[in-house]
């Protein structure tokens, strides 16, 4: 059951940070961290990490997530927190055509948590290390007056030809989507509606079996890195590429503005699974309005050549939603019916989040 947190179970054994210092605690939460990237000359334990990137060009992107603005560890377990604050960062690498090689994660937490809770932050942040192939190097850790806060960095490497920034659609240009949308953010509609029924009934259990999907694509999202590998294979480079953390409409819009040319996006196109259909129908929410506006889905979107069409058609990971235009034609949704609406970015902003 989600909504349990091990900082509130009583019967669990605690340790207070303190008894450890600053030092002790992120040698005891990194000791079973190993390099895995001959980049990585020195990690952890010295005053600065040492990499040796050779002729390859550098990435780097960092996020910060906050307790109560980007997570809610009433159902958000700790383990699954740490695995998503590894995925949020290595997403925007991979958005770039890059790979990324190390991370740096630094923490801030108040005193209600003791050294079990941040073992299992960190033991999801290890599962994402081993699955992704990347080296934990550095970080910090302080103290909070406020709960949890991470901050994470992600370095990555990339030949400078297969580089993909967000300013090179042009009109013509297929756009492509991976995966499917809007599944992470009905799956925290779910996770809120249940969290609303446990503070009135603490003994409920909720089944959450039938969302299944969903509340994994909102707790334990995985960055794309499949995609970049099959770019490769197919032999396409794409002309432009964004993640999608805020919706898709917000990410459209962000390539046109980079790129300064318009879009047409067909509302028939965008992928759906079933789940998020149905969920939506239950909640009463427009699915192509989820979809355009729910963010965190953490699939890659961009632009290819229209003479790359044969080379990625039919392929279950990827789906042509539409094609860009003139930049004088704006950015724009073909409905079912065939009309245009113009696109709005009503994604995620953190600094309108209550």
């Amino acid at each position: 059951m989600y909504f349990c947190s091990m900082i509130e179970d009583k019967n669990q054994k605690k340790t207070s940070l303190e008894e450890l210092g600053e030092f002790g605690l992120i040698e005891h939460l990194t000791k079973s961290f190993e390099s895995k990237q001959k980049s990585t000359l020195k990690a952890i334990g010295d005053d600065a990490a040492i990499l040796d990137l050779k002729d390859k060009k550098t990435v780097i992107s960092t996020d910060l997530l906050i307790e109560g603005v980007h997570f809610d560890l009433s159902y958000m377990p700790l383990k699954h927190l740490g695995y998503k604050a590894i995925m949020v960062n290595l997403s925007d690498i991979y958005a770039m055509n890059a790979i990324p090689t190390q991370i740096t994660v630094s923490v801030a937490v108040s005193n209600r948590f003791p050294l079990e809770a941040l073992e299992e932050l960190y033991a999801g942040i290890e599962l994402a290390t081993a699955t992704y192939n990347v080296d934990l190097v550095g970080g910090d850790t302080t103290s909070s007056k406020t709960g949890l806060l991470i901050s994470v960095t992600a370095i990555g490497v990339a030949n400078e030809a297969d580089i993909a920034y967000r300013n090179g659609a042009k009109p013509n240009d297929l756009l492509v989507v991976t995966g499917d949308l809007g599944g992470a953010y009905m799956g925290l509609q779910v996770l809120e509606r249940e969290k609303e029924v446990y503070k009135v009934n603490p003994n409920s259990q909720p089944d959450l079996e039938p969302y299944s999907y969903i509340i994994e694509r909102q707790l334990k999202p995985e960055a794309r890195k499949d995609i970049v590998e099959l770019l490769e294979q197919l032999e396409v480079k794409p002309t432009a590429m964004i993640d999608i953390s805020d919706g898709l409409s917000s990410e459209i819009l962000h390539l046109c503005k980079q790129s300064a040319v318009g879009c047409d996006l067909y509302e028939d196109k965008i992928p759906l699974d079933p789940t998020v259909i149905s969920s939506c129908e239950e909640f009463g929410i427009d699915s192509t309005l989820v979809a355009l506006s729910g963010g965190e889905d953490y699939e890659l979107l961009f632009t290819v050549d229209q003479k790359d069409f044969d080379k990625i058609k039919g392929n279950p990971n990827l789906t042509v939603i539409g094609h860009m235009t003139d930049k004088s034609l704006g950015a724009n949704m073909v409905t079912r019916s065939g009309s245009k609406i113009g696109l709005t970015a009503q994604g995620w902003n953190s600094f309108n989040a209550e």
